[in-house]
């Protein structure tokens, strides 16, 4: 009952009396079948065994007028509540698509994308079955069962009786067959994820599984999983093909016991040819749930599982949210400063005890091994994760007191694996501030040396750039992303190894353009080229997640540390024999 009232809040309250209506005609509808069997008796007894036709037209005339207004009840009740599961589904993709818009980056660590489909697409079609069948099949089977029961033991209570008397034995048989149902259908449900889980992942990496020729193995590899998907269904349809012959022959048995008993009580005179006609006539409106009940069992935990599942996902709350005591800022300064930082990823130390300060406006630039920490420190200034231990200052307040949405708006990235958007250049460049002049935009192309390669693109600016950039080199594709950072003007401006795919000229150009930007921000700047960070006004070396050096290019260089080699490495020189004055320079 809890998924059923959830799903039941997630519907506009103006669709409620629409769905209670629609429910309703189901069960009016349901009492209706009783119409026409009781004129057929009428139509036996006084017509055709009392040889009158005077009635014959009256009633052919009443039972078609009953079936046509039936069906077109039944017609309106379909709408109704397509109606109302068409708007749930429509608010609970919405709430979920939200939902995840405003999760934590650790959120996405621990879910597949593939699952996170899923559930929004066939999990969530399963709460609008619910609505637009489910129930109402419910409903029709409950009503029918009990009033067929109800009229026929006005008629006969005896034939009723017997007729009834099978129904403890399916009740029976439902539970057993219910015992175990739910999770054979939980564990469909998580190969269905793994299956579109494994699909996604494929997609996404075309380019890397045909540089690999691993096509023959992702395939196996896919193959098993939708074997493993088949073999769950496979499983769920065995259980109920084992309970579904005994459910039938207790639906038969229905037929045999009105034919022969119903026969022998006419023969004793204790019911007439009408009363066997209605016993013939609505003997299936008792078997039909009957039958029905298996389906109906199947689909409801289906849907227990599926609205599980997104009932989790619309429930889930993300853990880094606005303090209570945030307070409102204009715009992001610049001013950003580590106190003692430290942060741990699952069981893995990341950060361990670092701090640094840096001025408005000022450069900071971040070196060091792979896996040291440095994307780290730019997914803690924006809150992606939550600092456990120590403390991040942005313009000398806490960030954990900024508003996450003007903190974020302050910060403009601009990364290495560049994702962009199916949609036009100059939308990609526009994509944090839709009010851009398309004079805005190709400066700041310029200013990130697109501009140049974009007016040479098919379509220029209204070029459609393919999912993830396909079509662009990787140089092309972070230019644009730089472009993108550089147009939300922020306070703080990131680049994380940004120009590793372009070339030394390209760099210089870059470099002199974000010198003379037409606005004031803090530039922190992540690479491992040197040519890229010697103009900073301070360097961090980071080793094993704290700084293991500081200071300036000149001042890092005679600290003959991992700067050194890595300046040494990187112009060719020989670090023992160390550089001359012009080679430093």
């Amino acid at each position: 009952m809890e998924n059923i009232k959830w799903l039941w809040s997630i519907m506009d309250k103006k669709y409620h009396k629409w769905h209670i209506i629609a429910l309703c005609i189901s069960a009016v509808t349901s009492l209706m079948l009783l119409i026409n069997p009781t004129l057929q008796k009428q139509l036996v007894d006084d017509v055709i065994i009392a040889q009158n036709p005077d009635p014959l037209l009256g009633i052919l005339f009443t039972m078609l007028a009953v079936r046509v207004f039936r069906e077109a009840l039944r017609y309106l009740m379909i709408i109704l509540l397509e109606k109302g599961s068409q708007n749930v589904i429509f608010n609970l993709r919405v709430r979920l698509f939200t939902r995840l818009q405003h999760q934590d980056t650790r959120f996405f660590d621990r879910h597949r994308t593939g699952d996170l489909m899923t559930r929004m697409s066939a999990d969530t079609d399963w709460c609008r079955h619910f609505l637009s069948f489910i129930d109402y099949s419910a409903i029709d089977s409950v009503v029918m069962f009990l009033s067929t029961s109800i009229y026929l033991f006005w008629i006969n209570w005896k034939l009723a009786l017997l007729l009834v008397c099978v129904t403890p034995m399916l009740m029976l048989i439902t539970k057993v067959y219910s015992k175990g149902s739910r999770k054979l259908f939980m564990a469909m449900r998580e190969r269905q994820s793994e299956m579109n889980a494994a699909a996604q992942e494929n997609i996404a990496a075309n380019r890397v599984i045909k540089a690999f020729a691993r096509e023959e193995h992702e395939k196996e590899a896919f193959d098993k999983r939708s074997a493993a998907f088949r073999d769950a269904h496979l499983a769920i349809n065995k259980r109920w093909l084992t309970f579904f012959p005994l459910i039938e022959i207790l639906a038969n048995a229905m037929t045999l016991i009105t034919v022969f008993f119903g026969g022998y009580l006419m023969i004793q005179g204790e019911m007439t040819a009408g009363d066997l006609t209605v016993f013939t006539s609505l003997s299936w409106a008792l078997s039909v749930p009957m039958r029905q009940l298996g389906n109906l069992l199947n689909d409801w935990q289906r849907f227990i599982t599926c609205s599980n599942k997104v009932m989790e996902l619309e429930m889930s709350r993300a853990d880094i949210v606005d303090a209570p005591d945030a307070v409102d800022h204009e715009r992001v300064q610049g001013g950003i400063e580590f106190r003692n930082v430290s942060f741990n990823h699952d069981s893995t130390t990341v950060l361990r005890d670092v701090s640094f300060k840096v001025e408005p406006g000022k450069t900071l630039a971040i070196m060091g091994p792979t896996g040291s920490g440095k994307t780290t420190i730019i997914q803690l200034l924006a809150r992606c994760y939550e600092v456990k231990n120590g403390e991040i200052l942005v313009d000398g307040c806490p960030i954990k007191r900024w508003k996450l949405q003007q903190l974020r708006d302050g910060i403009g990235t601009a990364t290495q694996d560049v994702f962009l958007f199916s949609d036009t250049v100059e939308g990609n460049i526009a994509f944090g501030d839709q009010e851009l002049t398309e004079e805005q935009v190709r400066d700041f192309a310029r200013r990130a040396a697109a501009g140049d390669f974009i007016e040479k693109l098919s379509d220029g600016y209204d070029t459609i750039v393919g999912e993830r950039g396909v079509g662009l080199s990787g140089g092309q594709k972070q230019r644009i992303a730089l472009a993108r950072a550089l147009a939300v003007q922020p306070g703080i401006l990131i680049m994380d190894d940004t120009t590793s795919a372009v070339d030394m000229e390209t760099e210089q150009y870059i470099q002199q353009q974000l010198r003379e930007l037409p606005y004031d921000c803090t530039r922190i700047i992540i690479a491992q080229r040197i040519s890229s960070v010697k103009d900073a006004d301070e360097i961090l070396i980071l080793k094993d997640g704290a700084i293991s050096e500081r200071g300036t290019h000149q001042e890092l260089l005679q600290n003959r540390g991992y700067y050194w080699e890595t300046f040494c490495l990187q112009n060719g020189i020989d670090a023992d024999k160390g550089p001359s004055d012009k080679e430093v320079k």
